[in-house]
């Protein structure tokens, strides 16, 4: 593992940043910080009913939560590009919510564009209370400074659209229409995604169905898009144990409809955990969990100073998928303060379609 703090959706420690904690010690209390003990927040435990609007919602009694899309996206002559949009909530301590610069909460938002030859990304950070950043679920909208993720009318609160997503950096900028025509998916086992066997999960919904029009900018390039996009929604207290050290996860849009979100923890004695689920195309969720499901890197890239595996094969047996993935753009360096890895994919084998890679820990 690197020397640095790696951090990404699935990690979120932006907050042990702004409190001065330090590195080694994060380091020691596992991935991030977040195999800390999180005594006194909210625990995460099977059999939870999700309601909406008010899962789409902040949820400050857990101590770190993500709003996620990734969007595979074309332009009119078929060029392909990518786009992130995500804020993330850590609470630095639990208890009653406080108003103000007392406020415990504390936000952080990256975004980011990606092209063959290009992958830009900005970041921003926000107290709580003071109205900079936050999560309102009716009339649904969650921002950070100017950047929104703000719902339509008529809000379909079942399905989390129609959506208007907007960011922009120093050298990009997009505006995105979402829209989806099925429910959201639950992760895991109906919404409870475990990521140890020693009791670590979190409450963990997609949207999978996003179609999306609008526009991407790179410098002073526009470009119509078109394209797919995956919302994730997770919260937890204490999503990690203290010996993982990372995670390669995928969210993938089969051309056969199907949709697949499989994720590796990987361990400081080189055991991994895979989980995942297989998303039906009738929007049925089913639990991948055999022994027989690999992930295996199968090339290696140069990234930042890192040996980052940018290219993998994938076997599902079960579902009959045996596929290979390639980055559009396999620079996809997020290097923000907590950097990672994180950009579009392709694949091709048994299945064929797109999807989003991220990993941390590297």
């Amino acid at each position: 593992m690197n020397d640095s703090v790696t951090i990404s959706r699935r990690a979120f420690a932006g907050g042990l940043a702004l409190l001065g904690l330090e590195r080694a010690a994060a380091r020691a209390q596992g991935f991030a910080g977040l195999g800390e003990n999180a005594e006194g927040f909210a625990a995460v435990v099977p059999g939870k009913t999700f309601a909406f609007p008010a899962d789409h919602g902040p949820h400050p009694q857990f101590r770190i939560e993500w709003w996620y899309v990734t969007a595979n996206l074309k332009d009119s002559a078929g060029a392909a590009y990518g786009a992130q949009w995500t804020l993330f909530r850590q609470a630095t301590r639990p208890g009653a919510q406080q108003q103000g610069w007392a406020n415990p909460q504390i936000w952080m938002g990256h975004t980011a564009v990606t092209s063959a030859d290009t992958h830009r990304y900005a970041e921003a950070f926000a107290r709580g209370g003071v109205g900079q950043a936050g999560v309102d679920t009716k009339p649904f909208l969650a921002w950070i400074d100017s950047w929104e993720m703000r719902g339509l009318d008529p809000m379909r609160e079942a399905m989390l659209a129609p959506l208007d997503l907007k960011a922009s950096g120093a050298d990009f900028s997009y505006a995105l229409r979402l829209d989806a025509d099925r429910p959201v998916v639950l992760q895991g086992d109906a919404g409870y995604s475990r990521k140890s066997e020693r009791g670590q999960a979190s409450y963990y919904y997609s949207q999978p169905y996003f179609k999306v029009t609008g526009r991407i900018s790179l410098g002073d390039q526009p470009a119509e898009v078109t394209g797919l996009a995956w919302m994730d929604r997770e919260w937890s207290s204490q999503p990690l144990a203290p010996d993982q050290t990372g995670w390669d996860w995928f969210s993938l849009h089969l051309n056969s409809g199907e949709k697949l979100m499989l994720y590796r923890l990987r361990q400081k004695d080189g055991r991994n955990d895979l989980f995942g689920n297989w998303i039906t195309p009738d929007g049925r969720s089913v639990e991948i969990a055999s022994a027989d499901n690999s992930i295996t890197s199968t090339v290696v890239t140069d990234v930042a100073g890192r040996k980052v595996p940018t290219g993998w094969r994938v076997l599902i047996p079960a579902h009959g998928l045996a596929i290979e993935t390639t980055p559009l753009n396999a620079k996809s360096w997020m290097g923000t303060s907590f950097p990672y890895w994180e950009g579009p994919i392709s694949f091709a084998g048994s299945h064929a379609g797109l999807g989003y890679l991220e990993m941390t820990g590297y």
